[in-house]
């Protein structure tokens, strides 16, 4: 009997460390407090950011002599990216908030958060888009269901080999599955920076540029916190990450959408989505091959 029990134990614990090998860490239940300086530099305009609470919280300031903006210490072959961000409050039409993946080159991928100001008492617009080989022109817009000014929120993105998806408060928004065998590039092979920045584009970004900044209101201020990155780190050049298979975000539970989420998109959708090229037929008479993947369209 206690040889018995102790072969069991035995292969009790193989098959505990085997698990253990098999899948590396697990998506965080609760926003994670890393500081600032521990994954992120500044890029430009480097007195424009402001610390706080050691590094916990950062502002990034624009006037009317420039914004400013960081960015990831490594670059990343697939992972789950979030920033806790508290809007510019106010009069922020003509400003842009940006919170981005991007591989920097020139047939370059790229996931995309932009937050389009708006005058005072108008709601943000929350405009998403991916590039895959240089190509981009999938714009998605949604208003948020809360006032994205007073408090901070999550705004994260869920990137494998099977779909990407981006999340508000672990709300699904929006996915881009991966659609290579319908001959639409994805991105897999280019390990991307993670950036953000805080700038003037009045040129387009509220009302097509109609809405101008008004300087008077300056500076605006965006707050951050929550500066955890989990992903596969690689350098630059890297095509492949070497624990691939092996990190939560593999997992088959991953490459999916579950029945919950896919509701809690489909209220997105019907409620506060304001456009999608998906079915803009005056852009694309007809539907590109990605958009087929998208079972709420």
């Amino acid at each position: 009997m206690g040889s018995s029990s102790s072969s069991f134990l035995a292969l009790w614990l193989c098959f505990l460390g085997l698990v253990s090998m098999t899948t590396l860490a697990a998506p965080p239940r609760r926003p994670i407090n890393v500081p600032f300086q521990k994954n992120y530099v500044p890029t430009w305009a480097g007195d424009h950011i402001k610390y706080y609470n050691g590094g916990n919280e950062i502002q990034l300031y624009l006037d009317k002599y420039t914004g400013t903006g960081f960015q990831s210490k490594g670059s990343y072959l697939f992972g789950h990216f979030s920033m806790q961000i508290k809007m510019v409050p106010g009069d922020s039409a003509g400003t842009v908030t940006a919170f981005y993946l991007s591989s920097q080159n020139s047939e370059h991928d790229e996931i995309d958060f932009e937050f389009l100001g708006n005058r005072t008492g108008q709601p943000y617009i929350l405009q998403t888009n991916v590039f895959t080989g240089g190509k981009g022109d999938r714009e998605q817009r949604i208003y948020l269901w809360f006032d994205p000014t007073k408090d901070y929120h999550s705004y994260s993105v869920l990137w494998n080999l099977y779909q990407i998806v981006f999340f508000v408060d672990d709300i699904p928004i929006r996915v881009f599955k991966n659609s290579k065998d319908l001959g639409v590039r994805y991105p897999f092979n280019q390990p991307m920076k993670i950036y953000s920045s805080l700038w003037n584009a009045d040129d387009w970004a509220t009302r097509g540029g109609l809405e101008k900044t008004d300087w008077s209101k300056a500076p605006f201020v965006a707050a951050y916190r929550g500066f955890h990155i989990d992903g596969c780190e690689a350098s630059a050049e890297a095509k492949f990450c070497a624990t691939q298979g092996r990190r939560w975000w593999d997992q088959k539970e991953f490459q999916d959408l579950d029945g919950y989420q896919y509701r809690r998109l489909r209220w997105v959708r019907q409620k506060y989505t304001i456009y999608n090229y998906c079915t803009d037929r005056s852009r694309y008479p007809t539907m590109l091959p990605e958009c087929r993947r998208d079972r709420d369209v």
